[in-house]
């Protein structure tokens, strides 16, 4: 019997962060896919113990753990499920894999070099620990392999799944808005990209909803942006929303628009996809790869070039009905192949 712990302490933080939906998500399709020969073991903080069922067995994380952990002999393969986490085996004979998200510091804080020198140190302690890496990628990988030594390590990309809701789960929202609306979703940071999107209002009754944790600088920035297009009464930044909420802004929207320029995966891409809206992304880090030939693309972000380019695409969407070949797209990306992949990937440790 092949004991394999994974890492799913992230339950511990709020259910809105990727890591999170990563975690709850992969943590229960592994559940549902635990084979006869093999006992999963989840390690999640106190409160989750059951999360995934009683068919598999529960770990309980401290943070003490960091500095030792007295037993972990008794697993045969280690996954580190974050690219960050300070949990590991401390004997030499457990084989560990190592899932890889992103290293997008890299590009978010590239005016703190110090920072980042410390804290790429920090992942290459982890890689070198590694037995076979993951990346939820190519993006991912190929940036892993441009900046830590696993060159000489097993590694494949084990794209992330999405997770969608039954029509009676889907919930209209309090405030459901008065005119079409163009739809975004994410935690309010730079890298997000937000603000600009204001330009794609003008000249138009459109409304523009993001949705997700908005106390931070960058909103100011963003509604800033939306006055300065006099658009600032159809910007709308509404802050975290159910599942169910999620769900309506999706199949209700008129486009969904994501101008990220550093993301791991891009998980609401696949989402929207899902409803068959036509997506408009970013070029930049994975998202050509998630959005494939169905997504529609910001080559830069002038004002005046994207509300060309978001003409454009509306006006093929509807031409070419291209709906059917949108939802294609989503399907190729699934929690329960993930889930099968990842036991592979635990299989080839004898």
């Amino acid at each position: 019997m092949k004991n394999v712990l994974i890492d799913m302490h992230r339950l511990k933080h709020n259910p809105y962060n990727g890591l999170y939906i990563f975690s709850k998500e992969l943590g229960q399709c592994l559940a549902d896919a635990q084979p006869e020969d093999m006992r999963l073991h989840f390690y999640v903080p106190e409160k989750d113990a059951g999360i995934f069922g009683p068919g598999v067995q529960y770990e309980k994380h401290r943070s003490v753990d960091k500095f030792f952990r007295f037993g972990t002999g008794k697993f045969d393969v280690w996954h580190v499920t974050t690219t960050l986490s300070w949990y590991k085996p401390f004997s030499k004979k457990v084989k560990v894999v190592y899932t890889i998200h992103d290293l997008n510091f890299l590009i978010e804080e590239k005016d703190n070099p110090r920072r980042n020198k410390r804290v790429l140190g920090e992942i290459r302690k982890r890689a070198h620990r590694a037995d076979y890496i993951v990346g939820i990628s190519q993006y991912a990988l190929d940036v892993a392999n441009e900046f830590l030594p696993i060159k000489d390590k097993p590694q494949r990309v084990i794209y992330n799944g999405a997770s969608f809701l039954p029509e009676d789960q889907i919930q209209p929202p309090q405030n459901i808005p008065r005119h079409p609306f163009l739809f975004s979703i994410g935690q309010l940071y730079p890298r997000k990209n937000f603000h600009v999107l204001p330009p794609l209002l003008v000249n138009n009754d459109y409304e523009l909803i993001i949705a997700g944790l908005h106390q931070t600088a960058y909103g100011e920035k963003i509604l800033e942006a939306a006055k300065n297009f006099g658009v600032k009464d159809r910007v709308h930044l509404i802050g975290p929303v159910s599942e169910g909420e999620k769900h309506w802004y999706y199949k209700h929207c008129e486009a969904f628009l994501f101008p990220s320029f550093a993301e791991g995966f891009g998980l609401p891409v696949v989402e929207a996809m899902h409803y068959g809206k036509p997506v408009f992304l970013s070029t930049e880090t994975c998202l050509p790869e998630i959005g494939g030939n169905a997504a529609y693309y910001f080559k830069n972000f002038n004002a005046d070039i994207m509300r060309e380019q978001f003409a454009n695409g509306m006006r093929d969407y509807s031409e070419t009905k291209k709906a059917e070949a949108v939802v294609q797209q989503s399907k190729k990306f699934s929690w329960h192949r993930a889930a099968e992949e990842y036991i592979e990937v635990y299989n080839t440790f004898a």
